[in-house]
C-alpha cells in the first residue's frame, strides 16, 4: 500500500510518496512553483492534489487531471495541521467518491 505524508515547518514543507520525494508534475501543470501546502484552497493544495493523483494513477494523467479539483476540495484543503498521513485506500476513496458524483465540495 501506498503511503503519502506531508510535515511542514516554518522553514519548509515535505511531501513523501512511501519515503521518497513526490514529484509535483509541473508537467501537468502549473499551480504553484514554490511548492506544496494543504488546509485551505489555493495553489500549492492544488499542485499537492493534482500530484498526488498523478502518483495514484501513473497510467492515467488525463483522470488524474480531470479530478484533482475535486480531490483538493474534498481532501487536501481539509488536512489539519503540519503532518498528515494519507494511504492509497484513502486516495482510491476519495477519488470514487468524486467520480460517482458525490461532490462534497463544500
Amino acid at each position: 500500500m501506498t503511503t503519502y505524508t506531508g510535515e511542514r515547518s516554518r522553514s519548509r514543507v515535505v511531501v513523501r510518496v512511501d519515503g521518497n520525494p513526490l514529484c509535483p508534475r509541473f508537467d501537468l501543470r502549473l499551480h504553484s512553483p514554490s511548492g506544496f501546502n494543504w488546509g485551505y484552497a489555493g495553489s500549492g493544495p492544488a499542485q499537492l492534489a493534482l500530484a498526488i493523483l498523478a502518483d495514484h494513477l501513473p497510467s492515467d494523467e488525463n483522470r488524474a487531471l480531470a479530478n484533482y479539483q475535486h480531490f483538493n476540495n474534498r481532501v487536501i484543503a481539509r488536512l489539519e495541521g503540519d503532518r498528515w498521513t494519507l494511504r492509497s485506500c484513502d486516495v482510491a476513496e476519495a477519488l470514487a467518491g468524486i467520480e460517482a458524483g458525490e461532490l462534497a465540495d463544500a
